[in-house]
């Protein structure tokens, strides 16, 4: 999914429409097959302006899945974690696999993360702020959350994901009758000007209303026009530094 080519721009120079690329997390016990199912229920335009890659988690479930009534196996988990939420397991295998998969198939523009996977998600812009975590790949360029919430003890080198501001761009989905509903709305005050879609439902992936529709599409256009702008700015850059070096070699040359 997802579109590209020219757009004009001030002074009808041309500039390069970059497609926006999504990493999708998807849910705990469930699978990248799943949460592309789900997300799919989400309108056409929507959908055109991302390309989306869906993957699965490194872990087989460990235990029973809520979603095995509708949808089939095999089901993954990203990490374990205690009945207090306050310990877990294979933080930092998780955390390399998802970095790993980034730098061979990247390079990706955003996340998109749904229950455990949108944790993770939100957990890992505050981390690749503070250098902590996905140091390898290039600065996220924004985060879409659905059915969110706060680690509520990881430290990565004794430091929190969420010990100052998060500035990524960020776009919450949060339900009416959604279980972490309260724990969403703590993760708001991680970011600076979170975007915020709410919803009657409960702890799921959400059709879009109207307003969904306009909300997500405007939110999508100033990422759109952020990556368009950076790309733009890479491309003079390399040209400019190109023509210094030509002109260099040709100054040597006389």
């Amino acid at each position: 999914m997802g579109r590209g080519g020219k757009a004009e721009g001030e002074g009808n120079e041309m500039k390069e429409v970059v497609r926006v690329r999504v990493l999708c997390l998807h849910g705990f016990r469930t699978s990248g097959s799943i949460l592309q199912k789900q997300v799919g229920k989400w309108e056409k335009s929507v959908l055109e302006r991302m390309d989306l890659c869906f993957l699965d988690a490194p872990f087989p479930a460990e235990g029973k899945s809520d979603v095995e009534d509708h949808f089939p196996p095999p089901y993954y988990e990203w990490f374990q974690f205690n009945p207090q939420f306050t310990e877990y397991r294979n933080m930092d295998e998780c955390l390399s696999f998802i970095e790993e998969y980034m730098i061979k198939n990247g390079p990706f523009h955003g996340l998109l993360g749904f229950s455990q996977g949108a944790i993770l998600s939100a957990a890992l812009t505050g981390l690749q702020s503070k250098g902590l975590a996905l140091t390898k790949v290039p600065p996220l360029q924004f985060v879409i959350i659905v059915g969110g919430a706060k680690f509520k003890a990881l430290l990565h080198f004794n430091q929190s994901a969420y010990s100052s501001a998060i500035k990524c761009p960020s776009l919450h989905f949060i339900g009416d009758k959604d279980f972490l509903k309260p724990y969403g709305e703590e993760l708001l005050k991680s970011f600076v000007d979170p975007v915020v879609i709410r919803h009657p439902m409960g702890h799921t992936v959400p059709r879009l209303d109207n307003e969904g529709v306009k909300a997500i599409n405007s939110f999508l256009d100033r990422v759109e026009e952020s990556i368009t702008t950076k790309a733009g700015n890479e491309i003079n850059y390399l040209n400019s530094t190109e023509q210094s070096e030509k002109i260099e070699l040709e100054e040597e040359s006389h």
